[in-house]
Order: structure tokens, then C-alpha cells, then sequence
């Protein structure tokens, strides 16, 4: 038995849990799980004809945007907050003395400094950065509304078959809940993404939701599908509808994935040159990225890589002095890698978390016991955010907005999470007034009011 397996439980409207699974054996491909992701493929618009695709870095926990690209040196010292500003190879473009390596590559990216959505709830700013709506709130966690990738990826599939259109690296969460905002709602659970989970930085690491069951080999499972179809024939010929064929199809679609060369050379990070491995980083940060590269370079629309930890209310200093170098060699990295490999022009990479931090330090005591922990730190923030956005078409060594003095609110030029959205959809050549039904039967469409960042265009 072949089996496809998402390894979160949790139940959906349609009744069907993530640990719904596709098997293979004498009776062919069951037509729940990867068969649906494809099916949904027939009578999809197609687009602009586009082949670009995206890598979303998610830094899940609120990353502080005055200790990264946007600081304030001449700001009083609880604002300007640890480290100095560095100049890059853009005259202007500066950021933290902690991203040396992005210093020297500022032209291959530019950063949104005047974003905003005014809301300080983890739940709430996740919901909206990744949905564009709100509704979800610390008191009532579940996503309302589908993940904006889940929506594009819905719409134009995979840019080549036999790799799944929606990825996350190593998993899709969104502050602790999986898939979370990620997942595709009513859209439908066929466009969840597909998670690799495991570590890509272990020399043990395998895709675990892709697996042969024991004793079973690709030729005997390919032997067996051959059977099956011999089986099926007599039924697909009394099928007037083509009900039969058409499921066939699909499920020939799905099998490929799992058993074509494509897939299989794609998920096998340990094939890669070690060198290459070395520049991203051997930590799970590194060599998630460099996985997620592997899968948009082998087809994957839209890859979600996953760095969490970022809700430093206290001991900023660490923990910034720990992430922020991991996060200067990733993006680094991924950068020289794209250009090397000629895809710069082709993939759209994003940085970003679901709000930001405090622009006014706190004393380390923030809420009282058991919280503090009597070293500095910042605390929530969704009134002035940063967004990196590089490659795609997209233009590099740009700055967009500003913020005030002291990094509280955008200046000028602000900018919301849907203006960044129809940005990522004009990068991919989504219509971003395609629709889709609701749980009640409704038309939504997939985008909240907004418009490209024409600047960057």
C-alpha cells in the first residue's frame, strides 16, 4: 500500500480529517487526498502564462522592524533600541549591523518600511497578514477566511506537473495552529499545503507525507497500478459519463507525483551539493530555505518556509543576536542562489511575520511574573511593520515608505497587507477578483480591496 498522509489530525467541515490518505493497491487510487489537489486543476484559468512563483518566509511571532531594516539611530536609546545601523551597496539603504551579508545584496531586494494594520493580537495580525481579512482574534483562533497563497495556487496549479502547487517547509503554522492561516478553508482541503514536516537539516531527513508502505517498491507498486487498470477497464467502458476515465487521469497525475523523478529529485536534499548546503546555514532555518528553492525550482508554485520564535518580550538581545544572523545567511543564500540559477526573474521571495514590535523597549517586566524576566524587550505592535520582497520581477534596492522619528507609524506612502497581496498576485499573474464560495454558497472574492505597489513593478 502507498500512503499519502498529513500527519495533523483535525476535522473539517467536509467531514475528513488531515490524516485523510490516498492508497494504492488492486483497486487503483482511492480519490480522496492528492487526486483532488489535481483534479481541481481542470477548468482553471490559466493565467496570465506566467511561470514565476513564490517563497513566503514566515517569521511566526511578530519579528521587531526597528532591530532589522527600518532603525531609528537618532531616536532616544529605548527606541533606537541594541545595534547600529549598517549602509549596504544602496546609497541610503540601510539596516541592522547584525545583516551584514544582505548589506551586500540590498539591490536584489526591496523593503516595504510603511506597512500597517493597527492590531497587536498575534491571532488577529496573522489572520490578516496571511488572509488579508480579519475575524480571528486571541478569543477565537480558528481561520475565517483562506490563506492568500492557498487561493493562487487553487487557481493556477503547479507550474509543472508532478510536484504539488502549495508547499510549506518543514510545516504551515501560524502562532502554534496547523495548518492555521495557511490552510485553504472553504476553498477546500485539497488546497492545504502540502508539508514536508521532519527536519531538512538531518542527515536522516525524508519527506515523511510521501512514503512507499514496507516491502513495497516502485515497480510492484507500478506493477499493480497496471493491474488495476486492466481491472477498471470493463467499468470505464460502461462509464457513459466518463466519470471513470476522467478519475483515471487524475490519478495517474497523482501517482506521478509520487513516483516520477521530478517529485523524487526535489524532495532529496541530500543530493545537494554540500558547499551550496554550507552557505545557506546546517541549521533547520538554512536548509529549509535552500528545500523550498529545490521545490519551486522542480515546480511548486508557492513554497511557505517556517521560522518561529519571534515574541521577544524580554531578552531581545539573545534572541535577535541568535535569529538575525541564521536569517542573514538564509535570505544571503537564497538570493545568490536564485541569480546563479537563473531564477532571480522568476521567483518572488517574501519576508515577513504578523506584526512587529514595540518601537519603545520595555524594562524586561512587561505583564509581571511569570513573564518577566528582567532584560529588555519589546512587545506587540501592528502599527508599523516591514515587508521584504525581492526578486519576481520585482524591483531591488527600493524603499517603500517610511515611518516617523521614533518607528511608531508610517510617515508616508502606507501600506496595508492587501496592497501586498495584489502585489504578490500581480507577480504571479493571479486575477485578484477571482472568486470563490464560501461555506453558506456566497462568491467571495479572493483578495480585499488594495492595489500592486506600482513602484516595485
Amino acid at each position: 500500500m502507498l500512503r499519502v498522509s498529513a500527519e495533523s489530525a483535525g476535522r473539517y467541515c467536509d467531514g475528513l480529517t488531515r490524516r485523510s490518505f490516498v492508497q494504492v493497491g488492486l483497486a487503483g487510487m482511492a480519490s480522496v487526498g492528492l487526486p483532488t489537489i489535481l483534479k481541481a486543476r481542470e477548468g482553471s484559468p490559466e493565467g496570465s502564462g506566467k511561470k514565476t512563483s513564490v517563497i513566503l518566509i514566515w517569521l511566526d511571532g511578530g519579528p521587531g522592524h526597528m532591530d532589522m531594516y527600518d532603525l531609528k539611530p537618532e531616536a532616544p536609546a529605548e527606541y533606537r533600541g541594541l545595534w547600529n545601523p549598517i549602509r549596504s551597496n544602496v546609497p541610503g539603504f540601510e539596516m541592522t549591523e547584525l545583516f551584514p551579508l544582505q548589506a551586500q545584496r540590498a539591490d536584489r531586494f526591496s523593503i516595504v518600511r510603511s506597512l500597517y494594520h493597527n492590531n497587536g493580537d498575534h491571532f488577529a495580525g496573522g489572520h490578516l497578514m496571511l488572509t488579508g481579512r480579519g475575524g480571528a482574534s486571541g478569543a477565537d483562533t480558528p481561520g475565517k477566511s483562506p490563506f492568500v497563497g492557498a487561493m493562487a495556487t487553487a487557481a493556477i496549479g503547479p507550474r509543472r506537473a508532478g510536484i504539488p502547487a502549495h508547499c510549506a517547509v518543514p510545516y504551515a503554522s501560524s502562532i502554534g495552529l496547523r495548518p492555521g492561516y495557511f490552510g485553504a478553508n472553504y476553498v477546500g482541503i485539497q488546497h492545504n499545503p502540502f508539508e514536508t514536516d521532519g527536519d531538512p537539516n538531518s542527515p536522516a531527513f525524508q519527506v515523511q507525507n510521501i512514503q512507499l508502505a514496507q516491502g513495497l517498491s516502485l515497480e510492484r507498486l507500478q506493477d499493480r497500478q497496471g493491474l488495476s487498470q486492466f481491472f477498471d477497464k470493463l467499468r470505464r467502458d460502461t462509464d457513459a459519463k466518463g466519470t471513470l476515465a476522467a478519475m483515471d487521469r487524475f490519478e495517474r497525475q497523482a501517482f506521478d507525483l509520487v513516483t516520477g523523478e521530478n517529485a523524487r529529485r526535489a524532495f532529496d536534499i541530500n543530493s545537494e551539493d554540500p558547499r551550496l548546503r554550507d552557505r545557506y546555514g546546517r541549521h533547520s532555518w538554512g536548509q529549509s530555505t535552500l528545500l523550498a528553492r529545490r521545490l519551486v525550482e522542480a515546480g511548486s508554485t508557492w513554497v511557505t518556509v517556517h521560522f518561529g520564535g519571534w515574541d521577544h518580550h524580554w531578552d531581545l538581545k539573545s534572541g535577535m543576536e541568535n535569529y538575525l544572523p541564521m536569517v542573514d545567511q538564509c535570505v544571503a543564500a537564497l538570493f545568490d542562489d536564485l541569480t546563479l540559477r537563473g531564477l532571480y526573474d522568476d521567483v518572488l521571495v517574501v519576508l515577513c511575520g504578523e506584526f512587529s514590535r514595540t518601537p519603545r523597549m520595555n524594562d524586561g517586566g512587561n505583564g509581571g511574573p511569570p513573564l518577566s524576566k528582567g532584560t529588555p524587550g519589546r512587545d506587540h505592535w501592528g502599527n508599523s511593520m516591514f515587508c521584504l520582497l525581492g526578486g519576481g520581477g520585482v524591483r531591488g534596492g527600493q524603499l517603500v515608505g517610511s515611518t516617523n522619528h521614533l518607528g511608531e507609524t508610517p510617515k508616508d506612502r502606507p501600506v496595508t497587507p492587501a496592497d501586498i497581496h495584489h502585489t504578490i498576485y500581480r507577480v504571479l499573474g493571479v486575477d485578484p477578483s477571482l472568486s470563490f464560495l464560501n461555506h453558506a454558497g456566497r462568491p467571495i472574492q479572493a483578495l480585499e480591496a488594495g492595489a500592486p505597489i506600482e513602484e516595485l513593478l
